[in-house]
Protein backbone atom coordinates (compact mmCIF):
# COMPACT_ATOMS: atom_id res chain seq x y z
CA UNK A 1 0.00 0.00 0.00
CA UNK A 2 1.54 3.62 -0.39
CA UNK A 3 2.12 5.88 1.65
CA UNK A 4 -0.49 7.90 3.53
CA UNK A 5 -0.31 11.39 4.85
CA UNK A 6 -2.71 13.86 6.64
CA UNK A 7 -1.61 17.73 5.82
CA UNK A 8 -2.86 20.65 8.01
CA UNK A 9 -2.39 23.93 6.85
CA UNK A 10 -3.65 26.73 8.96
CA UNK A 11 -3.29 30.41 8.88
CA UNK A 12 -4.29 33.82 7.52
CA UNK A 13 -6.63 32.76 4.57
CA UNK A 14 -6.21 34.76 0.91
CA UNK A 15 -6.83 34.00 -2.14
CA UNK A 16 -4.97 31.70 -4.30
CA UNK A 17 -3.55 28.79 -1.23
CA UNK A 18 -5.47 25.60 -2.46
CA UNK A 19 -3.91 26.22 -5.88
CA UNK A 20 -0.78 26.99 -4.66
CA UNK A 21 -0.34 24.05 -2.76
CA UNK A 22 -2.53 21.42 -5.10
CA UNK A 23 -0.39 22.40 -7.80
CA UNK A 24 2.57 21.27 -6.21
CA UNK A 25 1.16 17.89 -5.18
CA UNK A 26 -0.12 17.60 -8.77
CA UNK A 27 3.56 18.07 -9.78
CA UNK A 28 4.38 14.82 -7.65
CA UNK A 29 1.12 12.69 -9.07
CA UNK A 30 -0.24 12.84 -5.41
CA UNK A 31 -3.73 11.66 -5.05
CA UNK A 32 -5.88 13.46 -3.13
CA UNK A 33 -8.26 10.80 -0.90
CA UNK A 34 -10.39 13.56 1.17
CA UNK A 35 -10.29 17.05 1.93
CA UNK A 36 -12.36 20.07 3.70
CA UNK A 37 -11.78 23.46 4.41
CA UNK A 38 -13.00 25.90 7.11
CA UNK A 39 -12.23 29.94 7.37
CA UNK A 40 -13.37 31.86 10.35
CA UNK A 41 -13.26 35.23 10.97
CA UNK A 42 -10.26 35.11 7.73
CA UNK A 43 -8.03 32.41 9.81
CA UNK A 44 -8.12 28.77 7.41
CA UNK A 45 -7.62 25.44 8.54
CA UNK A 46 -7.60 23.20 5.65
CA UNK A 47 -6.67 19.49 6.07
CA UNK A 48 -5.69 16.87 3.14
CA UNK A 49 -5.38 13.24 3.43
CA UNK A 50 -2.85 12.19 0.11
CA UNK A 51 -1.65 9.10 -0.92
CA UNK A 52 1.75 9.27 -2.52
CA UNK A 53 3.16 8.05 -5.04
CA UNK A 54 5.52 4.73 -4.87
CA UNK A 55 8.15 6.40 -6.27
CA UNK A 56 10.75 7.68 -3.44
CA UNK A 57 9.29 11.22 -3.72
CA UNK A 58 7.76 12.23 -0.92
CA UNK A 59 10.91 14.08 0.74
CA UNK A 60 10.65 16.21 -2.37
CA UNK A 61 6.74 16.81 -1.96
CA UNK A 62 7.17 17.67 1.69
CA UNK A 63 9.88 20.42 1.01
CA UNK A 64 8.20 22.02 -1.61
CA UNK A 65 4.96 22.07 0.02
CA UNK A 66 6.98 23.57 3.26
CA UNK A 67 8.52 26.65 1.18
CA UNK A 68 5.45 27.41 -0.72
CA UNK A 69 3.17 27.20 2.55
CA UNK A 70 6.20 29.63 4.25
CA UNK A 71 5.78 32.15 1.10
CA UNK A 72 2.06 32.38 2.07
CA UNK A 73 2.49 32.89 5.79
CA UNK A 74 0.98 29.29 6.50
CA UNK A 75 2.35 26.42 9.21
CA UNK A 76 2.00 22.93 7.86
CA UNK A 77 1.82 19.30 9.57
CA UNK A 78 2.87 16.09 8.38
CA UNK A 79 1.03 12.94 10.09
CA UNK A 80 1.91 9.33 8.42
CA UNK A 81 -1.40 7.64 8.72
CA UNK A 82 -1.06 3.69 9.05
CA UNK A 83 -2.57 1.15 6.66
CA UNK A 84 -5.36 -0.42 9.07
CA UNK A 85 -6.05 3.07 10.74
CA UNK A 86 -7.34 4.22 6.99
CA UNK A 87 -9.56 1.28 6.43
CA UNK A 88 -11.03 1.64 9.07
CA UNK A 89 -11.77 5.09 8.60
CA UNK A 90 -12.94 3.67 4.78
CA UNK A 91 -15.20 0.91 6.78
CA UNK A 92 -17.47 4.26 8.47
CA UNK A 93 -18.85 5.42 5.07
CA UNK A 94 -22.62 4.76 4.82
CA UNK A 95 -22.88 4.56 8.51
CA UNK A 96 -25.66 6.91 9.71
CA UNK A 97 -24.80 10.01 10.85
CA UNK A 98 -26.98 12.55 12.82
CA UNK A 99 -27.23 16.31 13.26
CA UNK A 100 -27.76 18.38 15.90
CA UNK A 101 -28.97 21.83 15.56
CA UNK A 102 -28.77 24.08 18.61
CA UNK A 103 -30.87 26.94 18.55
CA UNK A 104 -31.63 30.23 20.58
CA UNK A 105 -31.63 33.57 21.31
CA UNK A 106 -28.21 33.79 21.61
CA UNK A 107 -25.80 30.95 22.10
CA UNK A 108 -22.67 30.75 24.54
CA UNK A 109 -19.71 28.72 24.91
CA UNK A 110 -21.53 27.08 28.55
CA UNK A 111 -24.44 26.28 26.74
CA UNK A 112 -22.20 24.73 23.51
CA UNK A 113 -20.11 22.64 26.04
CA UNK A 114 -22.69 21.31 28.26
CA UNK A 115 -24.67 20.13 24.80
CA UNK A 116 -21.33 18.37 24.03
CA UNK A 117 -21.03 16.75 27.45
CA UNK A 118 -24.31 14.86 26.38
CA UNK A 119 -23.07 14.08 22.98
CA UNK A 120 -19.62 12.89 24.25
CA UNK A 121 -21.54 10.50 27.20
CA UNK A 122 -23.92 9.07 24.55
CA UNK A 123 -20.49 7.74 22.80
CA UNK A 124 -20.49 10.06 19.51
CA UNK A 125 -18.27 11.99 18.03
CA UNK A 126 -18.42 15.91 16.75
CA UNK A 127 -16.81 15.49 13.04
CA UNK A 128 -18.07 19.09 12.21
CA UNK A 129 -19.62 22.52 13.44
CA UNK A 130 -21.20 25.06 11.71
CA UNK A 131 -23.08 28.48 12.07
CA UNK A 132 -26.07 28.66 10.33
CA UNK A 133 -27.05 32.10 11.23
CA UNK A 134 -25.85 35.04 9.97
CA UNK A 135 -22.89 36.84 11.26
CA UNK A 136 -23.62 39.74 13.64
CA UNK A 137 -22.21 43.12 14.31
CA UNK A 138 -20.53 44.54 17.13
CA UNK A 139 -21.04 48.05 16.26
CA UNK A 140 -22.76 50.51 18.23
CA UNK A 141 -23.75 53.50 16.40
CA UNK A 142 -26.07 57.02 17.20
CA UNK A 143 -29.31 55.52 19.07
CA UNK A 144 -28.81 52.03 17.97
CA UNK A 145 -27.23 50.17 21.02
CA UNK A 146 -26.84 46.66 20.18
CA UNK A 147 -26.87 43.81 23.11
CA UNK A 148 -24.56 41.09 23.75
CA UNK A 149 -24.63 38.05 21.82
CA UNK A 150 -22.26 35.03 20.91
CA UNK A 151 -23.34 33.61 18.32
CA UNK A 152 -26.46 34.34 16.11
CA UNK A 153 -27.98 38.19 15.43
CA UNK A 154 -27.73 40.89 17.95
CA UNK A 155 -30.69 43.31 18.99
CA UNK A 156 -30.60 46.58 18.57
CA UNK A 157 -32.94 48.93 21.46
CA UNK A 158 -34.90 50.42 18.81
CA UNK A 159 -34.79 47.81 16.54
CA UNK A 160 -36.38 47.87 13.16
CA UNK A 161 -36.69 44.55 12.21
CA UNK A 162 -37.07 41.45 14.79
CA UNK A 163 -34.06 39.39 16.47
CA UNK A 164 -33.30 36.55 14.15
CA UNK A 165 -32.39 33.34 15.68
CA UNK A 166 -28.79 31.77 16.79
CA UNK A 167 -28.05 28.84 15.73
CA UNK A 168 -25.45 26.34 14.82
CA UNK A 169 -25.17 22.89 13.88
CA UNK A 170 -23.32 19.98 15.18
CA UNK A 171 -22.60 16.67 13.07
CA UNK A 172 -22.09 13.66 14.99
CA UNK A 173 -20.81 10.31 14.22
CA UNK A 174 -21.55 6.89 15.64
CA UNK A 175 -24.47 4.64 16.27
CA UNK A 176 -27.26 6.28 18.08
CA UNK A 177 -29.32 3.33 19.96
CA UNK A 178 -32.25 5.39 21.14
CA UNK A 179 -33.08 8.29 19.48
CA UNK A 180 -35.79 8.91 22.00
CA UNK A 181 -33.88 8.36 24.86
CA UNK A 182 -31.43 10.75 23.30
CA UNK A 183 -33.99 13.56 22.72
CA UNK A 184 -34.96 13.43 26.29
CA UNK A 185 -31.97 13.70 27.73
CA UNK A 186 -31.49 17.37 25.07
CA UNK A 187 -34.91 18.45 25.98
CA UNK A 188 -34.15 18.01 29.72
CA UNK A 189 -31.27 19.79 28.89
CA UNK A 190 -32.34 22.48 26.76
CA UNK A 191 -35.19 23.60 29.06
CA UNK A 192 -32.41 24.49 31.61
CA UNK A 193 -30.05 26.51 29.28
CA UNK A 194 -32.93 28.19 27.88
CA UNK A 195 -32.30 26.66 24.10
CA UNK A 196 -33.82 24.17 21.70
CA UNK A 197 -31.77 21.16 20.64
CA UNK A 198 -33.22 18.75 17.99
CA UNK A 199 -31.45 15.75 16.50
CA UNK A 200 -32.26 14.59 13.50
CA UNK A 201 -30.67 11.55 10.82
CA UNK A 202 -28.84 13.29 8.70
CA UNK A 203 -30.70 11.27 5.56
CA UNK A 204 -31.83 12.63 2.12
CA UNK A 205 -35.45 13.65 3.30
CA UNK A 206 -34.05 15.80 6.08
CA UNK A 207 -33.30 18.17 2.39
CA UNK A 208 -35.94 17.39 0.94
CA UNK A 209 -38.98 18.29 2.44
CA UNK A 210 -42.38 19.41 0.40
CA UNK A 211 -45.27 20.08 2.64
CA UNK A 212 -45.54 22.00 6.30
CA UNK A 213 -48.92 21.28 7.98
CA UNK A 214 -49.48 23.82 11.02
CA UNK A 215 -51.82 23.90 13.56
CA UNK A 216 -53.55 27.35 13.73
CA UNK A 217 -54.44 28.33 17.65
CA UNK A 218 -51.20 28.90 19.38
CA UNK A 219 -48.95 28.22 16.22
CA UNK A 220 -49.34 30.17 13.38
CA UNK A 221 -51.60 32.76 16.02
CA UNK A 222 -50.85 33.67 19.37
CA UNK A 223 -54.30 33.08 20.41
CA UNK A 224 -56.95 30.54 21.07
CA UNK A 225 -59.77 31.45 18.64
CA UNK A 226 -62.45 29.86 20.57
CA UNK A 227 -61.09 31.79 24.19
CA UNK A 228 -61.46 34.89 21.86
CA UNK A 229 -65.24 34.04 20.85
CA UNK A 230 -66.04 32.88 24.41
CA UNK A 231 -64.65 36.58 25.57
CA UNK A 232 -66.76 38.25 23.52
CA UNK A 233 -70.01 36.08 24.51
CA UNK A 234 -69.21 36.60 28.30
CA UNK A 235 -68.10 33.00 28.65
CA UNK A 236 -64.72 33.20 28.51
CA UNK A 237 -63.46 31.77 32.22
CA UNK A 238 -65.58 28.56 31.21
CA UNK A 239 -64.41 28.15 27.79
CA UNK A 240 -60.81 29.06 28.75
CA UNK A 241 -60.86 26.04 31.34
CA UNK A 242 -62.44 23.73 29.45
CA UNK A 243 -60.03 24.69 26.64
CA UNK A 244 -56.80 24.16 28.59
CA UNK A 245 -57.76 20.62 29.77
CA UNK A 246 -58.33 19.45 26.26
CA UNK A 247 -54.87 20.81 25.74
CA UNK A 248 -53.16 18.94 28.39
CA UNK A 249 -54.65 16.08 27.39
CA UNK A 250 -57.11 15.86 30.14
CA UNK A 251 -60.38 15.65 27.82
CA UNK A 252 -61.46 14.12 24.61
CA UNK A 253 -61.07 17.15 22.05
CA UNK A 254 -64.21 16.72 20.40
CA UNK A 255 -66.18 16.07 23.89
CA UNK A 256 -64.49 19.23 25.02
CA UNK A 257 -64.99 21.13 21.81
CA UNK A 258 -69.09 20.48 21.81
CA UNK A 259 -68.92 21.57 25.45
CA UNK A 260 -67.28 25.05 24.26
CA UNK A 261 -69.07 25.27 21.23
CA UNK A 262 -72.70 25.22 23.17
CA UNK A 263 -71.33 28.15 25.47
CA UNK A 264 -70.89 30.08 22.51
CA UNK A 265 -74.46 30.08 21.46
CA UNK A 266 -76.39 33.34 20.33
CA UNK A 267 -73.08 34.69 19.59
CA UNK A 268 -73.57 37.66 16.65
CA UNK A 269 -71.75 36.92 13.60
CA UNK A 270 -70.62 40.41 13.04
CA UNK A 271 -68.57 39.51 15.74
CA UNK A 272 -66.09 37.40 13.94
CA UNK A 273 -65.17 39.87 11.53
CA UNK A 274 -63.54 42.27 13.79
CA UNK A 275 -61.15 39.31 15.94
CA UNK A 276 -60.48 38.08 12.52
CA UNK A 277 -58.49 41.33 11.58
CA UNK A 278 -56.86 41.33 15.32
CA UNK A 279 -54.99 37.97 15.39
CA UNK A 280 -51.67 38.23 16.08
CA UNK A 281 -49.56 36.51 14.00
CA UNK A 282 -46.72 34.33 15.46
CA UNK A 283 -43.12 35.69 15.44
CA UNK A 284 -41.60 34.00 12.90
CA UNK A 285 -44.56 32.96 11.21
CA UNK A 286 -44.54 35.66 8.09
CA UNK A 287 -40.45 34.81 7.44
CA UNK A 288 -41.15 31.36 7.33
CA UNK A 289 -44.00 30.75 5.09
CA UNK A 290 -42.96 33.36 2.63
CA UNK A 291 -39.45 31.44 2.44
CA UNK A 292 -40.98 27.87 1.87
CA UNK A 293 -43.30 29.42 -0.68
CA UNK A 294 -40.39 30.73 -2.57
CA UNK A 295 -38.87 27.19 -2.09
CA UNK A 296 -42.44 25.59 -4.03
CA UNK A 297 -43.38 23.64 -0.64
CA UNK A 298 -47.46 23.41 -0.31
CA UNK A 299 -48.45 24.88 3.23
CA UNK A 300 -51.55 24.07 4.84
CA UNK A 301 -53.04 24.91 7.86
CA UNK A 302 -55.20 21.78 10.00
CA UNK A 303 -56.89 23.27 12.96
CA UNK A 304 -59.23 22.38 15.37
CA UNK A 305 -60.43 25.94 15.59
CA UNK A 306 -62.56 27.30 12.34
CA UNK A 307 -62.45 27.66 8.81
CA UNK A 308 -63.89 31.62 9.05
CA UNK A 309 -60.57 32.81 10.58
CA UNK A 310 -58.03 29.89 8.95
CA UNK A 311 -59.14 31.49 5.87
CA UNK A 312 -58.36 34.88 6.67
CA UNK A 313 -54.68 33.86 7.20
CA UNK A 314 -55.06 31.66 3.91
CA UNK A 315 -55.32 34.87 2.32
CA UNK A 316 -52.75 36.94 4.20
CA UNK A 317 -50.14 34.60 4.28
CA UNK A 318 -50.27 32.48 0.92
CA UNK A 319 -51.99 29.23 2.39
CA UNK A 320 -52.80 26.27 0.00
CA UNK A 321 -54.86 23.99 2.42
CA UNK A 322 -57.22 25.23 4.82
CA UNK A 323 -59.34 22.57 6.97
CA UNK A 324 -60.86 23.30 10.23
CA UNK A 325 -64.26 23.54 11.25
CA UNK A 326 -66.81 24.96 10.02
CA UNK A 327 -69.18 27.27 12.21
CA UNK A 328 -73.36 27.21 11.80
CA UNK A 329 -75.55 30.01 12.24
CA UNK A 330 -79.20 30.85 12.26
CA UNK A 331 -80.30 34.09 11.69
CA UNK A 332 -76.81 35.80 12.34
CA UNK A 333 -75.90 34.33 15.17
CA UNK A 334 -73.99 31.21 16.21
CA UNK A 335 -75.49 28.16 16.48
CA UNK A 336 -73.30 26.75 18.97
CA UNK A 337 -72.95 23.90 16.80
CA UNK A 338 -70.51 22.95 13.53
CA UNK A 339 -71.20 21.25 10.05
CA UNK A 340 -69.25 18.12 9.45
CA UNK A 341 -66.87 16.28 10.73
CA UNK A 342 -64.82 17.43 13.89
CA UNK A 343 -61.11 18.25 13.11
CA UNK A 344 -59.42 16.23 15.98
CA UNK A 345 -56.09 14.93 16.44
CA UNK A 346 -57.07 11.68 14.39
CA UNK A 347 -58.46 13.55 11.77
CA UNK A 348 -55.92 15.74 11.56
CA UNK A 349 -53.61 13.02 10.85
CA UNK A 350 -55.70 11.72 8.29
CA UNK A 351 -55.59 14.98 6.49
CA UNK A 352 -52.12 15.10 6.63
CA UNK A 353 -51.82 11.62 4.51
CA UNK A 354 -54.51 12.84 2.48
CA UNK A 355 -52.43 15.95 1.36
CA UNK A 356 -49.23 13.89 1.14
CA UNK A 357 -50.89 11.24 -1.50
CA UNK A 358 -52.64 13.97 -3.43
CA UNK A 359 -49.69 15.51 -3.90
CA UNK A 360 -46.94 12.87 -4.58
CA UNK A 361 -45.19 13.58 -1.07
CA UNK A 362 -43.95 10.65 1.23
CA UNK A 363 -44.55 11.02 4.29
CA UNK A 364 -40.64 11.36 5.19
CA UNK A 365 -41.10 14.54 3.17
CA UNK A 366 -43.51 16.29 5.49
CA UNK A 367 -43.20 18.45 8.65
CA UNK A 368 -45.91 18.98 11.15
CA UNK A 369 -46.16 21.73 13.94
CA UNK A 370 -48.86 21.81 16.54
CA UNK A 371 -48.18 22.72 20.34
CA UNK A 372 -51.57 20.54 21.77
CA UNK A 373 -52.71 17.00 22.52
CA UNK A 374 -54.77 17.26 19.54
CA UNK A 375 -51.49 17.61 16.95
CA UNK A 376 -49.97 14.39 18.55
CA UNK A 377 -51.35 12.07 15.93
CA UNK A 378 -50.20 14.32 12.47
CA UNK A 379 -46.74 14.93 14.61
CA UNK A 380 -46.17 11.20 14.93
CA UNK A 381 -46.59 10.13 11.39
CA UNK A 382 -44.47 13.40 9.85
CA UNK A 383 -40.80 13.44 8.84
CA UNK A 384 -40.33 16.47 10.82
CA UNK A 385 -42.79 16.63 14.15
CA UNK A 386 -42.30 19.78 15.89
CA UNK A 387 -43.99 20.43 19.51
CA UNK A 388 -44.01 24.87 18.86
CA UNK A 389 -43.88 26.30 22.46
CA UNK A 390 -46.27 23.73 23.38
CA UNK A 391 -47.70 21.96 26.41
CA UNK A 392 -45.68 19.82 28.70
CA UNK A 393 -47.00 16.51 27.95
CA UNK A 394 -46.38 17.54 23.53
CA UNK A 395 -42.96 18.61 24.20
CA UNK A 396 -42.23 15.43 25.87
CA UNK A 397 -43.91 13.12 22.90
CA UNK A 398 -42.99 14.92 19.90
CA UNK A 399 -39.42 14.28 18.25
CA UNK A 400 -38.80 17.71 18.01
CA UNK A 401 -39.36 21.46 19.49
CA UNK A 402 -38.80 24.84 19.71
CA UNK A 403 -39.84 26.60 22.69
CA UNK A 404 -37.23 29.91 22.41
CA UNK A 405 -37.32 31.16 18.89
CA UNK A 406 -40.18 32.09 16.54
CA UNK A 407 -41.33 30.03 13.75
CA UNK A 408 -39.07 30.80 11.83
CA UNK A 409 -36.52 28.88 13.10
CA UNK A 410 -37.67 25.48 11.73
CA UNK A 411 -35.84 27.13 8.41
CA UNK A 412 -32.74 26.14 9.99
CA UNK A 413 -33.94 23.11 11.09
CA UNK A 414 -34.48 22.29 7.39
CA UNK A 415 -30.69 23.21 6.88
CA UNK A 416 -31.63 26.62 5.64
CA UNK A 417 -28.87 29.64 6.58
CA UNK A 418 -29.00 32.71 6.63
CA UNK A 419 -27.23 33.52 3.62
CA UNK A 420 -29.67 31.24 1.56
CA UNK A 421 -33.00 33.24 3.05
CA UNK A 422 -30.60 36.66 2.25
CA UNK A 423 -31.07 35.55 -0.99
CA UNK A 424 -34.81 34.97 -0.83
CA UNK A 425 -35.41 38.54 0.58
CA UNK A 426 -36.37 37.05 3.76
CA UNK A 427 -33.71 37.83 6.48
Amino acid sequence: MREIVQIDISGSDKPGITKALTQVLARYDVTVLDIGQSVIHNTLALGLLVELPEEPAGCPVFKELLFSAHELGLDVRFTPVAADAYEDWVAEQGQARHILTLLGREISAAQIAQVAAVVTQNQLNIEQISRVSGRITRRTTGAVDLTRTDIGVAVSANANRPQRPACVQLWLKGPVGDVGTLHASFLELGSQLDVDIAIQEDDIFRRNRRLVCFDMDSTLIQTEVIDELATAAGVGPQVAAITERAMQGELDFSESFRRRMALLEGLPESVLAGIAERLPITDGAERLIGALKQLGYRVAILSGGFTYFAEHLQRRLGIDDVHANQLEFEHGRLTGRVTGRIVDGQRKAELLREIAAREGIRLEQVIAVGDGANDLPMLSIAGLGIAFHAKPLVKEQARHSIATVGLDGILYLIGMRDRDLEALGRV
